[in-house]
């Protein structure tokens, strides 16, 4: 399957200075494709802050959000290249206000520390953290939200022995989106796939061939 023309928003201005872009790509899931995209962003030096893979909402099509801090133009022309690669699909890219997104926060300290210096409800209430794991030597906590909100917590819990933290990938919706079904049908409806003919030929075996 070709590729579909990647969406732009006609309201985002073509400008110089860099912010954070999220770029959405709908791929078949086959090995190499992963690899090859982060070479297209190695090679114009382009750092990747977060990305992340999963199924999407159509059988057989991955998603895969990638989240970089560049320029409008950059980011255009990196979409543009990684449509170029045959498995990909629909590629789009968008500002942090017009998508919907989170991510998952995971925080381990230790239980006698935290159980003796501070409430643990209040804790989990002023935070919008919830215990997941707790354990004589450890607790572990989890919050979902945007990185100022799960970077919020990491200094809260630093005074009472922070032992671990992990934080995902960003998930993330596009809010002006139809979703790719939409997109499907559109293609297959500009470049229809090859109707069944019947063959002309099927049962005069014996006419046709014979010597």
């Amino acid at each position: 399957m070709s590729t579909i023309d990647h969406f732009e928003n006609k309201n985002t201005p073509l400008i110089d200075g860099k912010e954070e872009y999220t770029i959405t790509v709908y791929a078949e899931n086959r090995i190499g494709l992963l690899n090859r995209i982060a070479i297209i962003f190695s090679k114009r030096k382009i750092n990747i802050e977060s990305l992340n893979t999963s199924p999407s909402e159509i059988e057989g099509i991955h998603r895969f959000n990638i989240v970089i801090h560049e320029g409008y133009e950059v980011v255009r022309k990196l979409a543009r290249q990684i449509e170029k690669q045959i498995e990909v699909l629909k590629v789009y890219f968008n500002t942090n206000d017009e998508i919907i997104w989170q991510e998952l926060a995971l925080y381990k300290v230790s239980t006698d520390e935290i159980a003796e210096k501070v409430t643990v409800e209040r804790l989990l209430r002023q935070y919008g953290a919830s215990a997941v794991v707790i354990r004589k030597d450890y607790t572990v906590f989890a919050v979902t939200g945007h990185k100022e909100e799960t970077d919020a917590l990491i200094t809260a819990l630093e005074p009472y022995e922070l032992i671990e933290f992990v934080r995902s990938a960003r998930v993330a919706i596009i809010k002006d989106s139809a979703g790719f079904h939409e997109k499907l049908k559109e293609f297959e409806a500009i470049e229809p796939g090859e109707e069944l003919v019947e063959n002309e030929f099927l049962e005069k075996g014996e006419k046709i061939f014979t010597m």
